[in-house]
Parts: C-alpha cells; sequence; structure tokens
C-alpha cells in the first residue's frame, strides 16, 4: 500500500476478485484430477497447494482488514492514493515508484481533491526512457485505468495534466453517519509500536519558567495524539536533578537548617534558596570547597548526603506539579540521576569498539561529519550531559525498546542532539530506517519587543505567574463581556475562566509552527476573533447549543444518525462534510511531521466553514411572529454534531478543554 491509511474499499474488491479467481482455479485442478493420486502429478499438486494457501492468507487477511476498518476513520486522501497508486500501476506497469501526489482542491471548480502525478511522471519517463509524452496523455491514461471504487463520482483532466476528482455525495454522507454511530476513531496505524517521549524537562532547585513553557505544551500535546492513534506511549521528564550544584545547595541546606535529617525544612522560596547558596559558592572560598566534597560523598550515596538531595528535589517536585496540574500535564519523572549507573557502561563500550580519544586528559568521540566531538568523561573522572544522554538513548532503545523516539527541545540543542543520535547510529544501537529517532525543535518565546520575552527587570518569566496572569485577564474578558452578572453561575464561571486561561496560553504556542519563535501577547490570544483559543472556543459552544435551544437531547440525535441519510445538497453543506471528513488525513500528516499548527489551523477551518454553513442553512426554522420552533431539519443538526465532535477531539489532542456554556 502507499500509505498506512490504505483504501480498505479499494483493496476489499482486489482482494475479494482474487479469492473467487483462486477458488475457480482450485475447482479446475480438482477436476483435472490432481488431488494427489499420481506422482507424475506433483507439480500440479504443489500449485494446487499454492493456490490454497494464498487463498487461506487472503481470506485472513481480508477479515483482519475488515475488522480494522470497522474501528478506524476513512482516510480519503490515503483512498483516493491507492486508488490512484492502482491507475499508474495499471498505466505504467514498468515504472518503479512512480511520484503519487494526492491533495485537496483549493476551489470547488476543480472538484475536490487533485490528482497531480502526471507531470512527475512525464518527467520520468522522459529521463528514464527518453519518451516525451504529454503530461495530459500521461493524466488520461491514469483516468481510463482507475479500479472500480465506492467514493469516486467522477473524475476530469484539466490544464497541463491535473486530474480533478468529485467525491460521491454517497460515500461522503456514508462516512458521516458512520462517524456520528461510532465516535471519532483514530486513524489506521497498522502495527502498534512504542513511542517515547522526553518533554519538559526542568532543574531542580530552579524555577519553571517561560522557556519550559512550550516543551511541556507542545510534549504533552504530540503524547496525546500518539495516544489517541493508539501507540504506546512513555511520557517522560528528563530532569536535571544531578550534577555539580547539588553541592552547593546541600552545603548551603546544612548551614541553613543543620537539623534538617530530622526535621524537614521550611523552604519556601526555592529559586532564592538556590540563589543564596550560588552566591557563597561565589563568594566564599571555604564554602565552595566544602561543595565540592559535597558533591563527592553524594556520589558515592552517602546516606545523609542522598537524603538532603531527595529533600531538596522534593521541594521542587512539589512546585513542578503545581504547574503540571495547571496545564493538565501527565509525565514520568526519570532524571539525570536515573542513568548514573549505566554511564561506566557507556564509556567501556565506546572505548571497546575504538571510538573514544583522549584530550588533555578528557575522553572524546568524534561522530563523522559533526566538527565538535562529545565529551563523555572529563578530566577528573566525571560525566557529562553527552555521556547521560547516550545512556539514556540506549535505556529508551534497549530497555523500553522503543520504536520511536521523540526529545521535544529548543532548536538551540539540535547539533548537540545529531550528534547524539549519529552517535548512537555509529555504534549500532539503532538503524534509522526501522527506528525513528527524532529531536522535535522549536524555537524561542518573544516579548511583544520581539526579544526574548522577559520581566520588566530583566528576570526570566516565572512560569507560575504566567499562568495567574492568565487567569486574571481570562476573568476580566469574561467580566467584560459581563458574562458574571446574567449568564453564568459562579461555577459556569470559574470553569470558562480556567478553560480561557490555560486554553488560550496552550493555543497560541501550539498555533505557531513549531521551529519559528513567537510573540507571547495575552492581549492577542484571549482575542476572540481570528485563530485563537477564545474564537473556537465561543463556537464550540456555540455548536453545541444549537440541539439544546431545539430541545434536541443526545438520545434524539444518536436516534437520528442511525436512521437519518444526511443530505448534502447546499454548497455549504457538502464543503462542511467534506471539511469534517478531512480530520485523520490531518492527524496522519502531524504523526509523520510533528507539527501541531496543522491541527490548530484545520480546527479554525472547521469553526469558519461550519459559520459559512451555519448562516446560510437553517438548521431550526422559527415563525418570525412568535418565535415558535416551527422546523427542525435533523440532518443539520447531525451536521452540527459531527463538527462538534471533531471539534471536541481535537482540543483534546490540543490539551483544552471546552465548556458547555461560556
Amino acid at each position: 500500500p502507499h500509505s498506512r491509511n490504505y483504501c480498505v474499499t479499494v483493496q476489499f474488491a482486489f482482494q475479494e476478485n482474487e479469492i473467487k479467481l483462486l477458488t475457480a482455479e482450485i475447482e479446475r485442478l480438482k477436476n483435472f484430477g490432481c488431488l494427489g493420486v499420481s506422482p507424475s502429478l506433483e507439480g500440479l499438486r504443489d500449485e494446487n497447494a499454492k493456490l490454497k494457501y494464498r487463498l487461506n492468507f487472503l481470506q485472513k487477511s481480508l477479515q483482519e482488514e475488515r475488522s480494522k476498518s470497522t474501528k478506524s476513520m476513512v482516510n480519503i486522501n490515503s483512498c483516493l492514493q491507492e486508488i490512484f497508486g492502482a491507475a499508474i500501476q495499471a498505466a505504467y506497469p514498468d515504472l518503479e515508484n512512480p511520484p503519487l501526489v494526492v491533495t485537496p482542491s483549493q476551489q470547488p471548480k476543480f472538484g475536490d481533491y487533485q490528482c497531480n502525478s502526471a507531470m512527475g511522471i512525464s518527467q520520468i519517463l522522459l529521463k528514464t526512457k527518453e519518451q516525451k509524452v504529454i503530461p495530459r496523455e500521461i493524466a488520461e491514461k491514469i483516468a481510463k485505468n482507475i479500479p472500480a471504487n465506492e467514493c469516486i463520482e467522477k473524475v476530469e483532466i484539466a490544464g497541463p495534466g491535473f486530474i480533478n476528482v468529485h467525491l460521491r455525495k454517497d460515500f461522503v454522507s456514508k462516512q458521516l453517519s458512520s462517524l456520528l454511530i461510532k465516535g471519532v476513531q483514530p486513524p489506521a496505524i497498522g502495527k502498534r509500536k512504542k513511542v517515547v517521549v522526553d518533554f519538559s524537562s526542568p532543574n531542580i532547585a530552579k524555577e519553571m519558567h517561560v522557556g519550559h513553557l512550550r516543551s511541556t505544551i507542545i510534549g504533552e500535546s504530540m503524547c496525546r495524539l500518539f495516544e489517541f492513534a493508539g501507540y504506546d506511549v512513555l511520557r517522560l521528564n528528563h530532569l536535571g536533578d544531578w550534577g555539580t550544584q547539588f553541592g552547593m545547595l546541600i552545603a548551603h541546606l546544612q548551614d541553613k537548617f543543620p537539623d534538617y535529617l530530622t526535621v524537614s525544612p521550611p523552604i519556601g522560596d526555592l529559586q532564592a534558596f538556590y540563589k543564596e547558596s550560588k552566591r557563597r559558592f561565589d563568594t566564599e572560598e571555604e564554602f565552595k570547597k566544602r561543595a565540592y566534597q559535597c558533591v563527592v560523598l553524594l556520589q558515592s550515596k552517602n546516606p545523609d548526603f542522598i537524603k538532603a538531595w531527595e529533600l531538596i528535589c522534593d521541594v521542587s517536585r512539589r512546585e513542578f506539579q503545581k504547574i503540571y496540574n495547571c496545564l493538565d500535564v501527565t509525565i514520568i519523572e526519570r532524571g539525570e540521576s536515573f542513568y548514573q549507573e549505566m554511564m561506566k557502561d557507556i564509556v567501556k563500550e565506546f572505548e571497546d569498539k575504538g571510538f573514544v580519544q583522549v584530550d588533555d586528559g578528557r575522553k572524546v568521540v568524534f561522530v563523522p561529519g559533526f566538527p565538535v566531538p562529545l565529551t563523555i568523561m572529563k578530566s577528573d573522572g566525571g560525566y557529562t550531559y553527552d555521556t547521560s544522554d547516550l545512556a539514556a538513548l540506549k535505556h529508551r532503545l534497549y530497555e523500553e525498546k522503543g520504536d520511536i523516539l521523540i526529545y521535544v527541545v529548543d532548536s538551540g540543542q539540535s547539533v548537540h542532539f545529531q550528534t547524539v543520535f549519529a552517535a548512537g547510529q555509529m555504534i549500532g544501537w539503532y538503524d534509522p530506517k526501522v527506528t525513528r529517532v527524532a529531536h522535535a525543535a522549536f524555537g524561542v518565546v518573544l516579548g511583544e519587543d520581539k526579544k526574548k520575552f522577559k520581566t520588566r527587570s530583566g528576570d526570566t518569566v516565572r512560569l507560575i505567574d504566567l499562568l495567574e496572569e492568565g487567569l486574571k485577564r481570562a476573568m476580566d474578558k469574561l467580566k467584560d463581556k459581563e458574562r458574571d452578572k446574567v449568564v453564568l453561575t459562579p461555577e459556569e464561571l470559574k470553569a470558562a475562566q480556567t478553560s480561557v486561561a490555560f486554553g488560550c496560553i496552550k493555543y497560541a504556542d501550539l498555533s505557531h509552527n513549531r521551529l519559528n519563535d513567537y510573540v507571547f501577547s495575552f492581549d492577542k490570544m484571549l482575542d476572540d476573533r481570528g485563530n485563537t483559543a477564545a474564537y473556537l472556543l465561543y463556537a464550540f459552544t456555540r455548536i453545541r447549543a444549537i440541539a439544546r435551544l431545539a430541545n434536541i437531547d443526545e438520545q434524539m440525535l444518536r436516534k437520528a444518525a442511525r436512521e437519518e441519510v444526511l443530505v448534502l445538497d447546499h454548497e455549504k453543506e457538502w464543503k462542511l462534510g467534506k471539511c469534517i471528513l478531512r480530520f485523520p488525513e490531518i492527524l496522519q500528516k502531524i504523526l509523520e511531521d510533528l507539527l501541531l499548527h496543522t491541527l490548530c489551523d484545520y480546527l479554525y477551518e472547521l469553526a469558519t466553514t461550519f459559520t459559512e454553513f451555519y448562516d446560510s442553512c437553517y438548521c431550526v426554522e422559527k415563525d418570525r411572529q412568535t418565535g415558535q420552533i416551527v422546523k427542525v431539519n435533523m440532518w443539520r443538526l447531525l451536521l452540527c454534531e459531527a463538527t462538534a465532535t471533531v471539534m471536541a477531539k481535537g482540543f483534546d489532542i490540543l490539551g483544552i478543554k471546552p465548556v458547555q456554556r461560556m
């Protein structure tokens, strides 16, 4: 198949046809008398066995695919790729890996989708076979070889060789009904794989700041997407919980809270505690010596020093958890300390394979194509970030048995991770053709002055302060619109406040291409016009309210979904129906490129397409004089429900919690 989500309909047609042919051939061989009586007919018996084996395989495969297809939403783009892949194969059987380009059409006059493969095939024929064939002729030949299917109404050749595809309305209607009955189902992914996502990763004894915002939000959303798609996801928080800085922190703890072993020290402000210890480390020579001694005792696992280290880590964990609770983030802690015992073996493995060079007492590894080596052991015998990242990489590959590893870390670490990954390949830990190891890099958060986001005093913005400011501004916005006076109860107002505040902060990040820097602006993210969470959340509550105001409950909608045919005669109904069904192909694209802004763009497009539909098509018709409901167009209410269902799943993947009333 040309894609993971291949078109089940076409596959069934091919397989069922082959089953019929195989069955007929077996019957022919039976009639010929080759069921195993004469040694002279051994060849025919072998042929018969092969046919039976192929028949059994196909019948089992068909049964499995039918079972899968009932659980997954149809990816129309992948269906069309399968259809056109078969057509190109039939038209040009000698071409190896011909280009297969199928995209949604940008304008209704060009149909619903376009296959733009003819131009690429024309170039290949000219280069490889020295045949000059105009793309339009190629397009016509492809069109003539399109196999029977249930989704294409007609195709038209346009311009130099574009194949415009018009979908069948009954096919789209049937898929929408399936969505309403079964709910939003994930795209088919084939074999269930294990995904390890490394994200957030703050440092112990330092507060989470705005720089941790992107990794935390992007990583959480990626985990949700892979989990929805059916992968086994391990969410890891690679905390900075080990290193020389703990020497000064423990020494300061001993001075400030000498009875810390028996009485839990009341460290209220860990950031201030860190700054005090750092100031002493930089200015007091005696303290500095003691700090180094503390590091040695910590690394030798002295129980008193391990207890001090755990106390400091616990204070940080509690602060981090407040952030994770606000942002609805679930993550497993596995910091640098987890990999300490493995680092000796990592160094030995690189040494045994002849990759280690000694440079001024350091043990370094040069990776081909990268000018800066990895330092896997310092001259004093200590380990580095390079060593711990190599240990983490191996553990995730060998112990966790990850098929896909994703590191959600800022772009400044790109060269470091490329070098670490290349070292892992060089030593033979993984084959990139089999295991996917990716650095999902992201840009920095900028202030409205387009410089790195800072407080007015020039300090880094604390993340907890940012979230609290978001809550305040969201409440101000709701009160400006007088939602607190007559519209919402106090409980509903509180729910709307948190939904808008945290939803807007997340969406402002996720709606930008993660590779780019983005400007943090509360005013823009709380604007209820344009591509913002505020606009989408409000649109969602409006859509959900349509059926409620027409006195149509969930049970009535479920009954209608099973019985009603979704009529898509109006151009805005047709446009909305097709837009809803693009959801699986959007998710498939993100699973491949890890760019979540595509989902945000799609949700905004879906919301604006719905608005066009709602403005043009009456869902509920009322008497103009009395305001009484005179007619409910149930198929249109079902389109509202399908829109809201897809939006709700999109919000869930982005980590946004919509509310019923806003």
